[in-house]
């Protein structure tokens, strides 16, 4: 294996460790969770909203935009489409959603979480070559699935994981290089 291609690989396993951990302030680390529930007329607003407090403070100001895409799609889908498990959901009760952030000097990773199992179609590639798009119709794109393409290009990984208890966590990656800038403590 060539140079460039185990120092990515490593690059990816060390982001991966940090994924589990939930930072601690003293090593340059940021971690908010955020509830809110699907019902609320303004909950994309809210966590879009949330998003620039939490990166602009910490000192994260150059991908604000991008997260507060990828936050606004991801909660939007929960709005949209996520039917809570039977065992988590309770007549007239509202959908909860909890939007996690985990920012270390390396990486950003937002998470998304739901009450549904139901496994998010994540993109496994281009629908159709890059060349062919400006000649295409929209007629021919398909209909859903575009939002998680964007956020597929936006950021580093998108996966989703289980929860324990039911529902699940779509999960995105950026990677921050130096487009952070260090808040004093």
């Amino acid at each position: 294996m060539d140079a460039g291609k185990t120092e990515r690989l490593a690059g990816e396993l060390d982001a991966y460790a940090h994924w589990f951990v939930r930072p601690e302030p003293s090593f340059d680390g940021h971690f908010l969770t955020l509830t809110l529930f699907a019902e609320f007329g303004d909950t994309a607003r809210v966590a879009r909203d949330m998003t620039a407090v939490f990166l602009r403070g910490a000192g994260a100001d150059a991908i604000v935009g991008d997260a507060q895409l990828v936050v606004s799609e991801l909660v939007g889908n929960v709005v949209n489409h996520a039917v809570p498990d039977r065992h988590l959901s309770s007549p007239g009760a509202c959908r909860r959603i909890d939007v996690i952030f985990k920012m270390f000097p390396k990486w950003l990773f937002i998470g998304v979480a739901d009450e549904d199992s139901t496994p998010p179609l994540l993109p496994t590639g281009e629908v159709f070559s890059p060349g062919l798009l400006g000649d295409l119709s929209e007629a021919v794109l398909p209909d859903t699935g575009r939002g998680l393409l964007i956020l597929q290009r936006l950021t580093a990984a998108i996966w989703w994981t289980p929860e324990e208890r039911g529902g699940k966590t779509v999960w995105c990656r950026f990677d921050l290089n130096d487009e952070v800038e260090p808040v004093p403590h």
